[in-house]
Order: C-alpha cells, then sequence, then structure tokens
C-alpha cells in the first residue's frame, strides 16, 4: 500500500523521546488552537445571519427574500473558501504551513472585527450589505487557508500510530467556536429585542480580537512540519503545487470533495438553516433551538477524538466508510424527529446528528485526506478539497433548505438531499487509499 506519510518515518529524531513527543503535542495544541478562535469568528456570522442580519441590512425585503439574502451572504463566505484553499495552499506547499496559519488567523481576526463595526442599512443604505458581503468573502478566504493547513500541520507532526486521533483534534475547533458562538448570542439574546438588534449582536464580533491575540501568542512557539521540511529540500523552483495537483492528483483531489460533501451539507443545515426554520416554522424560541444545538457540538468535543482514535485502530479508511453508510441511514429519521415540532426529539435528533453522524466523518476525515496526496501537495489538496466540498455542500445547504421548504413544507426533501450526498461519500471512500500508519515512527523510541 502506497503511504503518504512514509517521508516522515526518515525523520531522526534529533532530541531525547520526551522532548520529541513535547513538540508534537504543542504541534497539535497550537494547531487546535488556531482552529477553535476561527471557528469561533466564522461560525458567529452564520448564527448572526439566522437571527439579524436579515432586519439590519436587507430590511426592504419581505421576510422569506431577506432571509434569503442572508443566507446568501453567509453562503458567500463558502464560496470564498476555496480561493483561500488555492492561495494559501499554494504558499504553504511553497514556503511553509506555519507562516499561512500565522497570516490567515490575522486576516480572519481583522474581518471578524470589521463586521462587528459595519453600520446598518438605515445607516449607510445599500453599502451596509455590500461591505457585509466583502467582508464575509475575507472571512471565507481565510478559513479556506486555515482548516486544511490546521489539521496538516497536526497530522505531520503525529507520531507513527495515531495520525487519526492527532488530526481529529483540530477538528474540535468548528464545535468548541461553535459552542461559544450559540453560547454568546444565545445570551445575548436575552437581552431586550432593540437591544439585541442595534448593539447587542456585535459584542461576539469585536470580543474576538482577544481571541486572536492568544492565537497568535501561540502559534508563534510552534515550529515547522518535519514533513514539509524534507520535501522542500527536494523542490525545484518550477515546481507549481496547484498544476501538480491538478495533473497528477486530479482523482484524489474529486474523491476527497466527494467524500467531504454530506457532513458538511449536514452541518449548515442543521447551525443555519435550522435556527431560521425551528424558530419560525415549529414555534420554537430561538434560544431552545441554540440550546439544542450547543448540545450536539459539547457532544462532538468528546466524539471527535475518540473517533480519530478508533479510525487508528480499525484503520482510517474502514471506519469513514462506516459511518458514511451510518448517515446514510439515519438522517430520514433523524430530520422527521426535528419535525414533529416535539422539543426533546429535536433536542435529541440534533445531538445525534452532530455528536454522532457528523462527527463519525469529520473526526476520521483529516488522516484520510492527507494520505491521498503526497507532501509536496498536500496543503493544496487537503484545502482545496475541504473548501471546494465546503462551498458545494455547505455554501448552498441554507439556500436548498429554504426552498425545498417553502415548496414541500417539510424537512423530508432535505434529508433526501443529504442522504444522496452520503450515498455518493459511500462510493468515493471505496475508491480512496487506505490511510496506513507510517512505516517506522517519527519518534521511533516510544511516546
Amino acid at each position: 500500500m502506497n503511504d503518504h506519510f512514509s517521508a516522515l518515518a526518515r525523520v531522526e529524531t534529533a532530541t531525547s523521546p520526551k522532548p520529541a513527543l513535547a513538540a508534537h503535542y504543542k504541534a497539535v495544541m497550537s494547531a487546535t488552537a488556531g482552529s477553535i478562535i476561527e471557528g469561533f469568528d466564522f461560525i458567529a456570522y452564520g448564527t448572526a445571519a439566522a437571527l439579524v442580519f436579515n432586519r439590519q441590512f436587507f430590511p426592504n425585503l419581505d421576510p422569506t427574500n431577506a432571509t434569503l439574502a442572508s443566507f446568501g451572504a453567509f453562503a458567500t463566505g463558502l464560496f470564498a473558501r476555496p480561493l483561500g484553499a488555492i492561495l494559501f495552499g499554494h504558499f504553504g506547499d511553497r514556503i511553509g504551513r506555519k507562516s499561512m496559519l500565522t497570516f490567515s488567523l490575522f486576516l480572519m481576526g481583522f474581518s471578524t472585527i470589521a463586521i462587528g463595526l459595519i453600520p446598518n442599512y438605515a445607516q449607510i443604505g445599500t453599502w451596509s450589505a455590500v461591505l457585509l458581503v466583502l467582508l464575509r468573502i475575507l472571512q471565507g478566504v481565510a478559513l479556506g487557508g486555515e482548516m486544511g493547513g490546521a489539521v496538516l500541520m497536526a497530522v505531520e507532526h503525529a507520531p507513527s500510530s495515531r495520525a487519526g486521533l492527532f488530526g481529529s483534534l483540530p477538528q474540535i475547533g468548528p464545535p468548541i467556536g461553535l459552542l461559544l458562538s450559540t453560547s454568546a448570542f444565545s445570551l445575548l439574546t436575552r437581552l431586550p429585542e432593540q437591544a439585541f438588534q442595534s448593539w447587542g449582536w456585535r459584542v461576539p464580533f469585536l470580543a474576538s480580537i482577544v481571541l486572536v491575540l492568544l492565537g497568535a501568542f501561540v502559534r508563534r512557539r510552534v515550529g515547522e512540519s518535519p514533513a514539509f521540511e524534507i520535501a522542500a529540500r527536494g523542490r525545484t523552483r518550477a515546481d507549481i503545487p496547484l498544476w501538480q495537483l491538478l495533473t497528477r492528483h486530479k482523482k484524489a483531489l474529486l474523491l476527497a470533495i466527494g467524500a467531504k460533501l454530506p457532513e458538511v451539507t449536514l452541518y449548515y443545515v442543521l447551525t443555519v438553516f435550522l435556527v431560521s426554520y425551528a424558530s419560525t416554522r415549529l414555534g420554537f424560541s430561538r434560544s431552545d433551538v441554540l440550546q439544542a444545538v450547543m448540545m450536539g457540538a459539547a457532544i462532538q468535543i468528546v466524539t471527535l477524538p475518540l473517533f480519530g482514535l478508533l479510525a487508528d485502530r480499525v484503520g482510517v479508511r474502514r471506519f469513514y466508510l462506516f459511518s458514511a453508510i451510518a448517515m446514510v441511514l439515519s438522517v430520514v429519521p433523524l430530520l422527521r424527529w426535528i419535525d414533529s415540532g416535539n422539543l426533546m426529539a429535536l433536542q435529541i435528533a440534533v445531538s445525534i446528528a452532530l455528536g454522532l453522524n457528523y462527527a463519525l466523518l469529520f473526526g476520521p476525515q483529516s488522516a484520510l485526506f492527507a494520505a491521498q496526496f503526497p507532501v509536496n501537495v498536500r496543503f493544496s489538496g487537503i484545502s482545496i478539497g475541504i473548501q471546494f466540498a465546503a462551498a458545494i455542500g455547505g455554501g448552498m445547504a441554507p439556500i436548498v433548505a429554504t426552498t425545498l421548504v417553502a415548496r414541500f413544507h417539510s424537512l423530508q426533501p432535505i434529508a433526501i438531499y443529504v442522504g444522496s450526498l452520503a450515498t455518493l461519500a459511500v462510493l468515493c471512500t471505496r475508491l480512496m487509499k487506505g490511510a496506513a500508519p507510517t512505516e517506522a515512527p517519527i519518534n521511533p523510541q516510544g511516546e
């Protein structure tokens, strides 16, 4: 079996085993901290899009069209993520992972803080919506570089038998970011409506400056990926990662996109669309819906690394295949529970969907996708694969879901849509390479 992690096996430990292992954990903790911060910044926009932006930036539209416009502005961030993946992937494969991750963190922080300062439609008219979209695009570019780079730093620093576990740890960034974001908005929605609409919704965006500075401090102390340092020695100046990816590894890229689609679509249906749908059509309060989402996110914090660890034990590709099949079988009954209008059913369904179904795929994903690409195009391959799927699946999810509900007045067509994508993921995973462990550990003397 070809193993694209094999370059790591040739790294000789220059220090004693304990300091070497400490460097591994420092790298994965840095990647995790950064992904939490960027996850919070990016997801806060989605929550605000469901609760606030239709009134603040599109008040001249009727409620349905204002919601669609708000979700459309939200989607631009996901459509911009492939651009970020291309840009950051190119330079991440050329000059290093670490510098690109630091830059993405500051770009995300700047655009998020600026969103909290945008005047609304009543103050500057349509320019408010224009600024909202432009800053969302910058957020998307930043996250396009962050997600692939963070998991890659973790996987490429991982001991040989722990690629699944180490790769899953930065994946807890989005659920923790979601938990922080929904917690903040859940508290702020307790304000009088006028206060929440005028200034309360801005607080999470402005507060992110503290998280960005903390993340920059943590990342400054981490070294470059050892796999990148090896690959860089043999690269010529003529090497262009994107060209190499598209000409030599196109099949792997397409399979990664197909395997990613169902989980990212399900995620944005539940965390963005459902907040609007359940509060307007099912009669739940916004706080009830946000609390259900928070329960699912809290469960993910435990299940994501657990599933990464289990994937290391049973085989990452085999585990991912099982997870895709599980989503095919479960998505219809889960969304039917949500549609029942019962609060407990909503909470259980969202908890299972986010905490188990989504996490089953998302946890081991980094190790599986990294195994599909050689080191010299790995940043580009992972980032572009993840972000094109996010744009297609996640970016369109609230829009497709809103359109389907407007026509069929039910979540079942959405369940069929997500189930079809999960079926595609089953087929793609069957055609992918297995994510075997490295032939020898980075630190051969133990852990």
